[in-house]
């Protein structure tokens, strides 16, 4: 069982920036996928970025140019920056981990979520 911690969160002005940061329980060196996804009022959850295999990522079309997914060396931390922000960033952030493999297929796990509101 890992647990995974979002922090970073909070008030930021149209324009700023802020970093995200989810920190693991344990390892999640391994993890197929870590991702972000947001939830913004009365919409669904989307994914905003994503590490695969070989270190590959993906962004969203609404976010890329302006957010960098990332992890640490140790591979237990991952992090969201995120720049140029705008008001319809406005959401609540989740991070996720996907450490599923045939002996445990349903090894996924997502953070508590943290509240981030742009405006000014």
């Amino acid at each position: 069982q890992v647990q995974l911690v979002e922090s970073g969160g909070g008030l930021v002005q149209p324009g700023g920036s802020r970093r995200l940061s989810c920190a693991a329980s344990g390892s999640i060196f391994s993890a197929n996928v870590v991702a972000w996804y947001r939830q913004a009022p009365m919409k669904q959850r989307e994914l905003v970025a994503r590490i695969g295999h070989g270190a590959s990522t993906f962004y969203a079309h609404a976010v890329k140019g302006r957010f960098t997914i990332s992890r640490d060396n140790a591979g237990n931390t991952v992090y969201l920056q995120m720049n140029t922000l705008k008001p319809e960033d406005t959401a609540i952030y989740y991070c996720y981990v996907d450490l599923s493999d045939s002996r445990n297929p349903y090894a996924t796990y997502w953070g508590q979520g943290i509240q981030v509101t742009v405006s000014s």
